[in-house]
């Protein structure tokens, strides 16, 4: 077989000249000729990709590039893996910095991790809503199906409401994932409305439940991401890691190379003037790439490193925020025993759902001590850390007694500034992750807010940088 080569240029270059022509195809999957050389005298080969940021979809950047033998470096600015999946220990609580849910039907999840390592503790599947004074549950019919018998007739919304539920279940599960993400889309609340939905259940029980997974009580949120949440609600379980919802990066990272990741490594700016892109970090220390940059943060910090540098944002819509509000008090007590999220329902008040942690995951408090996390949506910007644990405490007190609540004890309040990206329609997720030669962009911001979309996004950005080096070197 003849070979011809051309004179070499950096697989970075803006303008890119292929470097062979070898007349046998070979597919772009093989990512041929991108192997790390081997070398005896150097045990740790230099990076060939420069990852921004150790977040999920950082993480399965990496996980990817590893899994072909492609050695990188992660620079994380903060001193632990997990972007805004994180949990911290405080007196012996396991504290998620905000109200996080996984459910076990992600797709891209099931690829990456392994479910039995993380222990995973389930939920009751459905929840208690608290409307006009009194609790009333909403039950997985294939789950709890006399649960779901006895729920017929209470006020969180007709017989006719229940039965479009189950409709709907059908509708999402017979779509693919491609499909849902490929189809028409308006808001949430247009398509339970135009579903035949009634305002009784859409303001007792959608806006509490999924504004609480989207921290977007109005619905704005794309239809599609509406349509693939409750595909994945239906065919899996929400759960939680008994070692916190940390636990889900700190599994992917264990699987990459001790020396791969770099913490308090802040990077300040991306140069896109030389041969390759540089890095430049707030040392003062600048790394180059041969072969790419992977943008892996959130939105606002993306927007702030690529401005300027052929980088269309998303979109820039105020982001989604929440605050987290968690207090301790013994399991004694408690009011229920029960792994079950509570909904307001009642259209009154701040607080959005709460649950106790400890009896879904009991290792999430010491012995005989039980968590409780309470989760507003919004910013509360003008209202001071004080005066949002006596007002959620005056509300949680009419909904389980003054006396109870009275003795819990407030442990710590998370304010997310940036929860989540905001995903109202047109929300598009398959957009192309190269931002120019040799330098793309991934997290949930370009797919879909949720774990798999950060997972899905990262894969990707991995994929396009092998791909685009692979054939620039092979035809």
């Amino acid at each position: 077989m003849k070979l011809l080569t051309l004179p070499l240029p950096h697989p970075c270059s803006s303008n890119p000249t292929l470097l062979r022509f070898r007349f046998k195809p070979q597919s772009s999957l093989q990512y041929p000729n991108l192997a790390p050389p081997k070398s005896q005298s150097q045990t740790t080969p230099k990076p060939r990709v420069l990852i921004i940021g150790a977040g999920l979809a950082g993480l399965a950047a990496a996980t990817h590039l590893n899994s072909q033998n492609i050695p990188f470096l992660l620079l994380e600015a903060s001193d632990d893996v997990g972007g805004r999946v994180r949990t911290d220990v405080i007196d012996g609580f396991l504290l998620d910095r905000g109200f996080q849910i996984f459910i076990t039907a992600y797709p891209e999840a099931q690829k990456l991790l392994d479910y039995q390592a993380l222990d995973l503790q389930r939920f009751y599947s459905g929840a208690r809503i608290y409307y006009d004074g009194q609790f009333h549950t909403v039950a997985d019919p294939l789950r709890n199906f006399w649960d779901s018998i006895k729920s017929l007739t209470n006020p969180i919304g007709s017989i006719s409401d229940k039965l479009l539920i189950g409709l709907t279940r059908l509708r999402v599960l017979t779509r693919s994932d491609e499909e849902i993400f490929a189809s028409g889309e308006v808001s949430t609340m247009e398509l339970l409305r135009k579903a035949g939905f009634s305002d009784s259940i859409i303001g007792r029980f959608f806006q509490p439940f999924f504004g609480g997974v989207f921290f977007d009580k109005e619905l704005e949120t794309t239809s599609r991401l509406f349509d693939f949440i409750f595909k994945c609600l239906a065919l899996g379980d929400n759960t939680l890691p008994s070692k916190g919802i940390g636990a889900i990066p700190k599994q992917l990272a264990a699987k990459l190379p001790s020396d791969s990741i770099l913490f308090n490594s802040k990077v300040l700016s991306i140069d896109f003037d030389g041969e390759a892109p540089t890095v430049r970090l707030e040392s003062g220390e600048v790394l180059s790439s041969e072969l790419g940059v992977i943008v892996a943060v959130e939105q606002p910090e993306a927007d702030k490193l690529l401005a300027g540098k052929a980088y269309e944002p998303v979109q820039r819509k105020p982001a989604r925020s929440t605050v987290c509000l968690y207090f301790t008090a013994d399991r004694a007590n408690i009011p229920v025993k029960d792994p079950v999220l509570f909904l307001n329902g009642s259209g009154k008040g701040i607080v959005n759902n709460m649950f106790f942690a400890t009896n879904v995951a009991p290792s999430y408090g010491p012995p005989n001590k039980a968590l409780v996390s309470v989760s507003l949506v919004g910013d509360f910007e003008s209202v001071t850390d004080d005066d949002l644990t006596i007002q959620v405490v005056q509300e949680l007190s009419d909904w389980f007694g003054g006396s109870m609540v009275g003795s819990w004890k407030h442990l710590r309040t998370y304010r997310i500034k940036f929860a989540q990206p905001n995903q109202s329609p047109p929300l598009d997720s398959k957009r192309d992750f190269r931002v120019q030669s040799c330098v793309y962009v991934c997290g949930d911001h370009v797919t879909s807010a949720t774990f798999d979309g950060a997972l899905v996004s990262g894969r990707r950005a991995a994929q396009d940088v092998l791909r685009d080096n692979a054939l620039n070197r092979v035809f």
